[in-house]
């Protein structure tokens, strides 16, 4: 019975990887499987395929001078719109956080601060640098995100760049972190050299 319960348990993650890959192929699927319907076409996942190349034909076309423009005057129809705006800048900003392109990257590092109190950290990501004009001195500073029980929202937390343990974890993998209630934290983390 045990053997039994631990195999179950260990089948769980591909069980689910298998289910969440298969919904999301028929949920892509969908918007373009009605259309081959209506036209007497019903191969499973050509609905599917028409949609990545209809989402990289897009991204083709907004790339260009032309696409730009209209994504320009889309963006600015949407940042007037009362509700619609908040979840265009929040669903933005998580894309843009988890951006390959490091220009245009919101999230710079992964940062373990001391907060709130003595002995404890908290886990949370660099978006920004500045630094505060003090009357006799300047302090370089770090925006650290410390998100809560989710991504898009969290607490902004000015430190010093010398209280900042930045460890050896990519953006991506500390966004998997956060994500999965820091079930995915390895074992061992090491401060990176020159930030220890």
């Amino acid at each position: 019975m045990l053997n039994w319960f631990v195999c179950s348990v260990i089948l769980l993650p591909i069980a689910i990887t298998f289910y969440v890959t298969w919904w999301f192929i028929q949920f892509v699927d969908g918007f373009f499987s009605p259309i081959y319907a209506q036209l007497g076409i019903n191969i499973f996942g050509l609905g599917f395929v028409t949609s990545i190349l209809f989402i990289f034909a897009v991204g083709v076309f907004v790339s260009s001078w032309v696409g730009a423009n209209i994504l320009s005057v889309g963006e600015w129809i949407i940042k007037r719109m009362p509700l619609i705006r908040h979840i265009y800048s929040a669903s933005k900003q998580i894309s843009a956080a988890i951006s390959p392109d490091q220009n245009t990257q919101a999230f710079k590092e992964v940062a373990i601060i001391r907060h709130p109190r003595v002995g404890e950290y908290a886990f949370g990501f660099i978006t920004s640098s500045l630094v505060l004009h003090h009357d006799t001195k300047e302090e370089e500073l770090c925006s650290v995100y410390v998100p809560t029980n989710h991504l898009y929202i969290g607490d902004i937390v000015l430190l010093n760049t010398k209280d900042i343990i930045r460890p050896n974890l990519s953006v991506r993998e500390g966004i998997e972190i956060v994500l999965s209630g820091g079930m995915t934290m390895p074992q061992h983390i090491y401060p990176i050299q020159g930030h220890d």
